[in-house]
């Protein structure tokens, strides 16, 4: 598994980063965001300057996906592993998401 990351946003602002590692996914709030007054991306994520790590994408960013026929149809058209939840939220939620969070994909990073 390759390591990837997105940028959250909260209406079109960077909310913080989301990364996908070999032991897990990491969410970290934007200093930027942490000081404003905006409200966290999740009630489940509250603002804080700390990350959040879990060993499985975290439920809210699950909770923004296709389900059922929708997600046979973007798995089968974006040629996908039906159980890649990450890569499909880097290629469908930039858009096609309901309310206030969007997820853009970053360029890969070189090492």
């Amino acid at each position: 598994m390759k390591s990837a990351a997105a940028e959250v946003l909260y209406n079109g602002q960077v909310a913080g980063l989301l990364r996908r590692s070999e032991t897990g996914f990491e969410f970290r709030y934007a200093t930027d965001y942490l000081a404003s007054d905006n409200p966290p991306v999740s009630l489940t994520l509250p603002k804080r300057p700390s990350p959040f790590l879990a060993p499985v994408l975290f439920a809210f960013f699950s909770g923004l996906l296709a389900e059922g026929t929708a997600k046979d149809i973007q798995c089968r058209s974006l040629r996908i592993d039906e159980n890649d939840d990450f890569t499909r939220l880097l290629l469908t939620a930039h858009t096609e998401t309901i309310g206030a969070i969007t997820v853009r994909a970053l360029p890969a990073q070189h090492s």
